[in-house]
C-alpha cells in the first residue's frame, strides 16, 4: 500500500521540483527609464568623465519629482513579477547608492587629496546587479478627449549591454485618465512574447555562460610581458593565458579580440552564473571570475604580481607586475 502511495506522490514530486529548477532560473529585472526620457523631462545633470563633460540622466531627481515615472515603474514592475520575474526597485538602490555617496565624498587619496572617481550609471549598475535592465521610453498622445501612449520597452542585458528583447507600440486611444491603466493597456499584448525572449535569453546564460570581457595588460614599468616564456613547458605568458581562459570557461567558449606583448583582450567571455563555496552556490559575477584568473597569476610557478580592477558589471581588467 505504502508502495503505491509512493508511486503517486511521485509525478507530485516531480512536478515541484521542475517548479522550483524554474523559478530557480528566472533572471532578476530592473526598470529603468531610458536616458531620452529622462533628458527630454529635464532630469539629468552634467558628468565629467575624466575631462569629457557628459550628460547623463539624473535617476535621484527623477524618482524624487516625477509621480508619473514611479505610476509607470510600479505598474510594469507589477505586470513582469505577475509573470515570474523578480524585479530590484531601482528608487531603493538609489537610496542606498546616496548613503555610499556621502561616505565616498568624506574620502580622498594619501597623497593628492583626490575624491573618488566613478559613474553614477556604473555605480547603480554594480550595486543593483541585475541580470536584465527593462529600459522604458514613453509618451503620452492626446487627440481630443482620447489619451494613448507610445512607448519603447527594451530588455538589455546588464553585463555585456546587448538588447535581448524589445517591445514598441502606440495603445488604442481611450478616455482613460490614469497613466497607470494607459500603460497596462499598451504594453499587455506585448508581454507575453516579451517575457518569453527574456526567459530564453537567461535559459542560453544558464546553459552556455553569463558573457563578460576580460582584458590582461601590463603596467610600463614591469619586466615583463605577455610574449615573456614562463612555466616548466616555457610557454608564452599569452598562451599561458589563453589556456586559463578555455579550461575555466563555460564550454571553452570565448573570444580572443586582441593579442600583444602588452595586452590580450577577450570578448564573449563566457563565465559560469553559479560557483561553490562552502558547500552553497553563490552568483558568480566578472570581478569573482576574474580574480581566479589573478590569483593563477599570481601563484608559482609565474609569481606575477597584479592589479584587478572592474567597469561596471561585465568589464574586469588584470594589470601585470604591480598592484
Amino acid at each position: 500500500m505504502k508502495f503505491f502511495q509512493h508511486i503517486r506522490l511521485l509525478p507530485v514530486l516531480m512536478m515541484c521540483s521542475a517548479l522550483a529548477f524554474g523559478q530557480a532560473k528566472k533572471p532578476t529585472l530592473m526598470v529603468v527609464p531610458s536616458d531620452n526620457w529622462c533628458i527630454t523631462n529635464g532630469y539629468s545633470i552634467d558628468f565629467d568623465n575624466q575631462g569629457t563633460i557628459e550628460t547623463i540622466p539624473d535617476y535621484k531627481r527623477a524618482f524624487q519629482e516625477s509621480s508619473d515615472l514611479l505610476l509607470v515603474v510600479s505598474k510594469l514592475s507589477g505586470l513582469m513579477a505577475d509573470r515570474g520575474f523578480p524585479l530590484k526597485n531601482m528608487e531603493a538602490e538609489i537610496k542606498s547608492i546616496s548613503q555610499v555617496n556621502a561616505l565616498d565624498n568624506m574620502r580622498s587619496s594619501k597623497e593628492g587629496g583626490a575624491e573618488v572617481a566613478v559613474s553614477p550609471v556604473d555605480q547603480l549598475l554594480d550595486q543593483a546587479k541585475a541580470d536584465i535592465i527593462l529600459q522604458l521610453t514613453w509618451t503620452v498622445n492626446k487627440v481630443g478627449p482620447n489619451r494613448s501612449i507610445t512607448f519603447n520597452l527594451q530588455g538589455l542585458d546588464a553585463y555585456s549591454n546587448k538588447q535581448v528583447a524589445t517591445a514598441a507600440g502606440t495603445g488604442a486611444p481611450s478616455f482613460s485618465v490614469e497613466l497607470p491603466v494607459l500603460l497596462e493597456e499598451a504594453v499587455l499584448s506585448y508581454l507575453g512574447p516579451f517575457a518569453d525572449r527574456l526567459q530564453d535569453h537567461f535559459d542560453d546564460m544558464f546553459e552556455n555562460g553569463r558573457e563578460v570581457s576580460i582584458s590582461v595588460k601590463r603596467w610600463a614599468d614591469w619586466d615583463g610581458d605577455l610574449e615573456s616564456y614562463y612555466g616548466p613547458d616555457e610557454e608564452e605568458l599569452g598562451i599561458i593565458i589563453e589556456d586559463w581562459m578555455a579550461d575555466n570557461t563555460v564550454n571553452g567558449r570565448f573570444n580572443t579580440k586582441d593579442a600583444t606583448e602588452n595586452m590580450i583582450i577577450f570578448e564573449q567571455v563566457r563565465i559560469p552564473l553559479y560557483y561553490e563555496r562552502n558547500g552553497r552556490q553563490r552568483a558568480m559575477d566578472t570581478r569573482r571570475f576574474a580574480s581566479e584568473l589573478s590569483r593563477f597569476l599570481r601563484s608559482a610557478p609565474y609569481n606575477i604580481e597584479n592589479k584587478l580592477t572592474t567597469r561596471g558589471l561585465g568589464e574586469a581588467t588584470i594589470f601585470l607586475g604591480s598592484k
